[in-house]
């Protein structure tokens, strides 16, 4: 079985080469419901929506800089599921990362798959070693 839900495109100039990481098996997570994960520095919160809508985006919440929005609520406005921080309860898209409640703010989003079961998550490639930054 494969779910494939396309997060925000990246900016167009964006030349980072990005790969795929396996972070858990679907049956790990909870409609409804955040989980934090931590790959390599990044710290990302995998949101499964509805069984069949499986988003990541970053665990740092956009204004307070803390690392919560894992624990956020999960809901939506219409057809748009979201995330609510945990804190000051802005909202924000989980597929665009767009904060709806505050003009000005967003979250970062990550593309993410499931294959045979297993959720992989779209992330920045580490540089290579020698590499200018």
């Amino acid at each position: 079985m494969t779910i494939a839900i396309e997060a925000a495109d990246t900016d167009a100039t964006t030349t980072a080469p990005f790969e795929w990481r396996a972070v858990c098996r679907l049956d790990d997570l909870e409609v409804g419901w955040g989980e934090a994960v931590l790959l390599g520095g990044l710290q990302l919160a995998l949101v499964l929506a509805a069984p069949d809508e499986l988003y990541a985006v970053s665990h740092r919440d956009p204004k307070t800089g803390s690392h919560v929005m894992a624990r956020g609520i999960v809901g939506s406005r219409g057809e748009r599921p979201t995330i609510a921080s945990p804190l000051l309860k802005q909202v924000y898209d989980l597929g665009t990362g767009e904060c709806l409640s505050e003009p000005g703010l967003a979250l970062e989003t990550y593309r993410t798959r499931v294959v045979d079961g297993r959720v992989d998550v779209e992330v920045p490639a580490p540089a290579a070693p020698g590499a200018d930054a």
